[in-house]
């Protein structure tokens, strides 16, 4: 018998897969196999060609070289209907779930040939119930956590009875008990001789749960290997080609002025599925950086708004800048009052995806960074910031002045936080500052806001990443339905009290 028949036979495999867009290799003759019953992580930074090899792992896309093997045997995906049909799943790190629907509804919606919403829900119950991701069918979604949300991508991804499970950062939104059950569940879906694809930047829970792990570079496969057997820190240097300093940061009791106060501010949901704000209260003093926890969905979004003047107080008093009441003042008034915003969502709100970078810069900057003389744009200011935000920042990008579209999410992520970060604001409020970026950019951005805070700066953080608010924050409090529980100190905190506090207790 030839040797070459006794070996086993990936689950999918990919063979020399190349894709383009226009000048770019976002996957440069790439091979990935994935066997039966095995977690593999698919590591790399960001715009290393994670998500263009998935999407055409899942018929999103079509290879422009190379061929992709199911089971042994070539295969040509078609689209997302095809890749199910074979047995592959995918869960996307953002939700594709309708808010007024109920479970089972979204359930029925996804499925092909779903049948009736009554046999639809009952499978759904049983399938939740036997991977212990419990669910109610007839709750509308609204009414639901993050984490049941995830409950619903993954349980109706299950119902399909694929063989290969992909995973896109399942993770970002889970508090550590949610995350705990997680794996579990990875575990019984491992058991059952399925396989899961795991995309993470989270490298400890990479190394954790994953078995074998294939590293991408600039669309390349840089290596290969078993995570367990690494480190932390290996696994970054692979991803980025060179060591990760560590963040320097020694957490501190705050000395500084109080530069950012709330007082009692309540305020009703924006929109019929928000969240209302309920009496917080909170000083951030300067030179400290305090980090705000909790799980999407309790209120960061408003509380956020609230800090930034796109929403207003009902009183003046309420929010103050450096003792100055800008409650009722807008994001342009604080802004001149020395404070900087960077909200979560990057392209949209953040950023226009359309504009130039050096349009951005002046859509955020133009009532402080003299981007306007005597009613002229001064277009070489403007260029001269985006020049100064890329070196600093290492915004990598191909042209001077693309737009905001045209770059990867991490690199838009390092412009949007540099651009505020090189105002040098007295106050600064960041939403998920390094949300999907890797290892190598996420460094880099919490070390810019340590630096800042211990110039003086007030830094205010809100982050669902535990580890990220351990390692900068100076005191971290809970936000929780609305309310906000009192700052505690770093030194001592866990991520289980933690975990508690984010789930209400």
């Amino acid at each position: 018998m030839d040797i070459a028949d006794t070996q086993p036979i990936p689950l999918v495999a990919a063979e020399r897969i190349v894709k383009r867009f226009g000048a770019l290799t976002a996957n440069d003759h790439v091979d990935l196999a994935v066997m039966p019953g095995e977690v593999h992580a698919l590591l790399g930074e960001n715009g290393a060609g994670k998500s263009t090899l998935v999407k055409m792992l899942y018929g999103l896309l079509q290879p422009d070289e190379g061929r992709i093997l199911w089971q042994g045997r070539p295969v040509t995906l078609v689209g997302p209907r095809a890749a199910r049909a074979l047995g592959i799943g995918m869960v996307f790190q953002h939700f594709s779930l309708f808010e007024a629907l109920t479970v089972a509804e979204n359930v029925a919606l996804a499925l092909d040939g779903a049948g009736k919403l009554d046999d639809v829900a009952a499978r759904l119950a049983e399938v939740s119930r036997a991977y212990g991701l419990p669910l109610d069918p007839k709750r509308e979604v609204w009414q639901l956590s993050v984490g049941e949300r995830q409950r619903i991508e993954i349980v109706r991804c299950l119902m399909q009875d694929p063989k290969l499970l992909i995973l896109d950062e399942p993770t970002s939104v889970l508090t550590p008990q949610e995350a705990e059950g997680l794996f579990a569940t990875l575990e019984r879906i491992r058991a059952e001789g399925r396989a899961v694809l795991y995309i993470s930047h989270k490298l400890e829970e990479v190394r954790r749960i994953c078995e074998a792990a294939t590293v991408l570079r600039h669309g390349k496969v840089v290596a290969r290997c078993d995570p367990r057997a690494e480190t932390a820190a290996s696994l970054a240097a692979m991803m980025v080609g060179t060591e990760i300093g560590q963040v320097r940061h020694d957490a501190a009791e705050p000395t500084g002025p109080v530069r950012l106060s709330i007082r009692g501010l309540s305020l009703p949901p924006p929109e019929a599925h928000g969240v209302a704000l309920r009496d917080i209260s909170l000083d951030l003093h300067g030179g400290e950086i305090l980090g705000i926890a909790g799980v999407a969905g309790n209120g960061q979004g408003e509380l956020f708004a609230a800090l930034s003047g796109e929403t207003l107080a009902p009183r003046e008093e309420q929010v103050t800048i450096d003792g100055a009441a800008v409650g009722r003042r807008g994001i342009n008034a604080r802004r001149k009052r020395g404070a900087a915003f960077v909200p979560e969502e990057r392209l949209g709100h953040a950023a226009a995806p359309r504009l130039a970078l050096s349009e951005n810069a002046l859509a955020a900057g133009h009532a402080t960074n003299g981007f306007v003389r005597g009613g002229f744009l001064d277009r070489g200011r403007m260029l001269g910031w985006v020049d100064a935000v890329t070196q600093r920042f290492d915004v990598r990008k191909g042209p001077r002045d693309p737009e905001a579209r045209a770059l990867s999410g991490g690199n838009l992520q390092k412009f949007v936080v540099g651009r505020e970060i090189l105002r040098e604001p007295g106050v600064l409020v960041v939403a998920q500052p390094t949300w999907g970026v890797d290892a190598g950019a996420a460094q880099l951005i919490r070390q810019a806001l340590v630096d800042l805070a211990r110039g003086g700066a007030a830094v205010l953080v809100i982050s669902q990443d535990l580890d990220e608010l351990l390692e900068i924050a100076d005191r971290i409090a809970v936000i929780f339905h609305g309310r906000l529980s009192a700052p505690l100190p770093v030194r001592g905190l866990t991520r289980e009290r933690l975990g508690l506090l984010m789930g209400g207790a």
